[in-house]
């Protein structure tokens, strides 16, 4: 059964769910393999730890929003193309979530204290762009991968060279961000106004700030 034989109820019930796993539980993953399964974990010193750590508790948020940004805009799109694509893309960043969260258990840290906050915050920004219509829908969504992808390269530029499982996720997740975003934009995506560009780049800072601690 597809999401279109469902009710609203039933797809907003969903959503509650699937928001719930992605900040406090296991999310369904896609079953893709882990990118750094056959990658030697190598010793890092508490420094590099700590640093690796920050990092991927920031991505791991990052994640978080996103998921709540595409359960705001399927909620919300009035064509099932679109819909499928915000579902197909959640997917994908429910992976990210699984590695990142695994990663961060792994360096012996912890997701951000904040992470329900920020979702709450990206699922009423997801609904707001849905509503606004699908082709700003799918240009929120373009713009926001495009900003990740180039988050994430900054991350890789920071992330201790020897800490070579961190950098083979977050290169694979900003494959995967990259990808999204352009499909985004083959179905359509309108070009967001620069002022806009300019907030999301600013809510971004605040969240790093914020998650790179606590």
């Amino acid at each position: 059964m597809t999401l279109r034989n469902y009710s609203a109820a039933d797809r907003l019930l969903m959503e509650v769910d699937r928001g719930l796993r992605s900040v406090f539980g296991r999310p369904p993953q896609t079953g893709r393999p882990h990118p750094a399964e056959d990658v030697p974990e190598a010793e890092l010193d508490d420094r590099e730890r700590a640093l690796s750590a920050s990092l991927m508790r920031v991505n791991h948020c990052g994640e978080v929003c996103a998921q709540a940004l595409y359960q705001g805009q399927a909620l919300t799109a009035r064509d099932a193309a679109v819909r499928a694509t915000m579902q197909e893309a959640a997917d994908e960043e429910n992976d990210h979530l699984a590695w990142c969260r695994q990663r961060l258990e792994e360096l012996d840290s912890h997701t951000s204290r904040l992470d329900p906050l920020f979702y709450l915050g990206a699922l009423s920004i997801g609904t707001l762009a849905g509503l606004a219509g699908d082709r700003w829908s799918l240009g929120f969504l373009a713009e926001t991968e495009h900003q990740v992808t180039a988050h994430l390269n900054r991350h890789l530029e920071q992330l201790p060279a020897k800490d070579t499982v961190s950098r083979a996720i977050v290169s694979q997740m900003r494959d995967d961000e990259a990808r999204h975003a352009h499909t985004a934009e083959l179905n359509g995506a309108a070009d967001l106004p620069l002022p806009v560009k300019a907030l999301m780049k600013l809510s971004s800072k605040v969240m790093t700030a914020t998650t790179h601690r606590i």
